[in-house]
């Protein structure tokens, strides 16, 4: 890495001449008129700018497509660098300073609209004038009106009313060839008058002279500096701005190849992955997942960092992109059997990427339809969740998984995260909101139970959990148990809920479980009103005798036989003095 200073002249002539351009996953520059106005403003007053940052272009390890900058003249030269920050202020020194054609540019309210800059000299060489007020952006047809266009209040659409009105045309400024010939007319339009070439050769002086002088901080990394590298560099760098994902730079890297991954990847999005819990997965993802299955396909060591999708070959994305699209599908299929119909109940959305990998590995054969496939698949699932595993590090656990669950199926040893998954029963306590994986995976857990609305008896299938407005709701209303003075950390506990209809909540209210399934029964025949309590794993008699501890303990007994049923896996402590102590009795 280099920093250099670099003359304003300098780099203009080389963004015009191709030597400079910006990598395709640049976004098109955004800044607005007023910007443009205060950046000149600061250029002619020799006041800084920033520095910029450019990427030396010139071998295999970064190979991006890349384009001229916004009003630049078009070219087909290889450019030497690629702008990786500054694009902006660069852009907008180009279009404004060197560009013949108008910039396009926007209000300060987003509207587009096209300008030249001018410089008033009589203004810029005044010292109490405030050095903004001396730039003056014109409309394309250099016609400043008011009275809805019939009154013109400025007019230098020829080189006489540019004279006429002492107006320097600001995009001539670096060119000393097209500067001198504006400066001999604009001296005969004013025969030579000594006050006039006065205030000119202060001009030139004081403004002309500072702007071809001005110098801009460039950082260089040099063309051996990693895919990886310059996505984390980009990051960095714009922070305040919209971040480079590694999607845009594999984009940038396919589109040398003629391949348009993002049109792609939106037909993908909008045909196959829009659905309830696929509308989550994104652009990177689905390269991650890409990446994941064409090293695991290929043998050898399997891994999916940033640098391996940053890597990622054309020909892989063509030969797999389909089938994973496939494995996605069938993914979203698994979890709907699993009772997750949309995004937010998903217990981890990183978890859906190995899912996704793994049904795609085993669609061709078709044992992702076998039963006793997929009920290792589900098992391997809930104990990423239960264990919940899938918080961080995830690019290794993705590989492990993968690897892991593949190996399994062909009769090898248990995955990792199955190993590594444990549940401790304290942690029911611990689960009180949905942003805990554990508590979604719960919830998941009850509805698969075939769970029924307490009135209705309708099963909480997809059609019900959509159109019945399906939520998570206190079994023991919140404002009886705090009217009794119960523990908060157990009736606000993932034990003391379940998923129930809007109706349904209406009718219990906030009294008593004995009060508001009294009322039901008068709805209900009480044999199936304890059969649909049951599905939910609901004691009726704890209800009906208002029994909050005993409901407690029977419930979290429930929960923690269906956990290990789910992962395969046994949980111990549930007979600690810990688990005695805070229950009331072992469970």
């Amino acid at each position: 890495m280099q920093t250099n200073d670099k003359s304003i002249l300098d780099l203009m002539k080389d963004i015009g001449a191709g030597k400079i351009q910006l990598p395709d996953f640049q976004r098109g520059w955004v800044w607005d008129d007023s910007h443009i106005c205060g950046l000149i403003a600061s250029i002619t007053q020799n006041f800084p700018v920033g520095a910029a940052m450019f990427l030396e272009y010139g071998n295999d390890n970064v190979h991006f497509k890349y384009r001229m900058i916004e009003g630049a003249p078009k070219s087909d030269a290889k450019p030497d660098f690629l702008i990786l920050d500054g694009q902006q202020r660069l852009t907008s020194i180009y279009s404004s300073l060197c560009s013949s054609r108008a910039v396009k540019t926007k209000t300060d309210k987003g509207n587009p609209i096209t300008r030249f800059y001018y410089i008033d000299i009589p203004k810029a060489v005044d010292p109490s004038v405030d050095r903004m007020d001396a730039i003056i952006s014109v409309p394309e047809n250099k016609q400043m009106t008011s009275d809805f266009g019939r009154k013109i209040d400025l007019d230098v659409s020829t080189a006489e009313k540019e004279y006429e009105n002492k107006l320097f045309p600001l995009n001539i400024i670096l060119d000393s060839v097209k500067a001198t010939q504006w400066q001999i007319g604009y001296m005969q339009y004013y025969q030579a008058d000594p006050s006039v070439c006065q205030e000119y050769l202060t001009f030139m002086s004081e403004i002309i002279q500072t702007v071809s002088h001005y110098q801009i901080p460039v950082i260089t990394l040099d063309k051996e500096t990693p895919k990886e590298a310059v996505c984390q560099v980009f990051e960095n760098v714009n922070q305040g701005g919209v971040s480079l994902t590694v999607f845009e730079l594999v984009t940038a890297v396919f589109a040398m190849d003629d391949f348009e991954l993002r049109p792609d990847w939106e037909n993908r999005k909008y045909n196959h992955l829009n659905g309830e819990v696929l509308n989550i997965v994104t652009a990177t993802d689905f390269l991650t997942a890409c990446t994941l299955l064409a090293a695991h396909d290929k043998g050898g060591t399997v891994s999916c960092k940033k640098k391996d999708v940053l890597n990622l070959q054309l020909a892989d994305y063509l030969k797999y992109a389909d089938i994973l699209t496939q494995g996605f599908e069938e993914a979203e299929n698994l979890l709907a059997e699993e009772r997750i119909f949309v995004s937010r109940d998903l217990p981890y959305t990183t978890q859906l990427i190995p899912l996704a990998v793994l049904c795609a590995l085993l669609l061709p054969d078709h044992r992702i339809k076998q039963s006793n496939v997929k009920t290792k698949i589900k098992q391997w699932y809930w104990c990423g969740v239960f264990g919940e595993l899938y918080g961080s590090a995830n690019e290794t656990r993705y590989v492990n998984d993968v690897v892991g669950v593949m190996n399994w199926l062909a009769g090898g040893d248990l995955p990792k995260t199955i190993v590594d998954s444990y549940f401790n029963p304290m942690r029911l306590l611990m689960l009180q909101s949905r942003r805990s994986a554990a508590y979604k995976g719960i919830m998941a857990l009850i509805m698969k139970n075939h769970s029924r609305d307490f009135i209705s008896g309708q099963e909480m299938d997809f059609v019900r959990y959509k159109a019945d407005g399906i939520d998570i709701h206190h079994i023991f209303p919140k404002n009886y148990c705090k009217s009794k003075g119960y523990d908060y950390i157990k009736w606000d506990s993932i034990i003391n809920k379940t998923p129930i209809s809007y109706s349904t909540n209406r009718e219990i209210g906030g009294v008593a479980p004995s009060i508001y399934l009294a009322r039901i029964e008068k709805k209900v025949e009480q044999g199936d009103l304890r059969e649909f309590l049951t599905s939910h794993w609901i004691d009726m008699d704890d209800c009906m005798t208002d029994n909050f501890e005993q409901f407690i303990i029977n419930r979290a007994k429930k929960i923690l036989d269906a956990i290990s049923n789910a992962t395969g896996k046994p949980i111990s402590g549930r007979d600690s003095d810990e688990v005695k102590q805070t229950f009331g009795d072992f469970i």
